[in-house]
């Protein structure tokens, strides 16, 4: 049997949708891909590979902060 992890099937999903020419792209196709990626941070934040995206968010965040002051 095999078994596809849902995360990695979105991610590879958003992966294809992006790639496509933004031209070429309807407002109900912009609406599904931010629905797409929504679903894959919601099943990625828990994980130890969102915590760790998180972490480097945050300091990357934190050093432009200080580096703006």
């Amino acid at each position: 049997m095999l078994t596809v992890n849902v995360a990695v099937l979105l991610a590879v999903i958003v992966v294809l949708r992006l790639r496509r020419r933004t031209e070429s792209r309807s407002r109900r196709d912009e609406r599904m891909t931010v629905v797409i990626v929504l679903a894959l941070g919601v099943l990625l934040a828990p994980t130890p590979v969102g915590e760790g995206i998180t972490d480097v968010l945050g300091q990357v965040a934190g050093s432009v902060t200080q580096a703006s002051r």
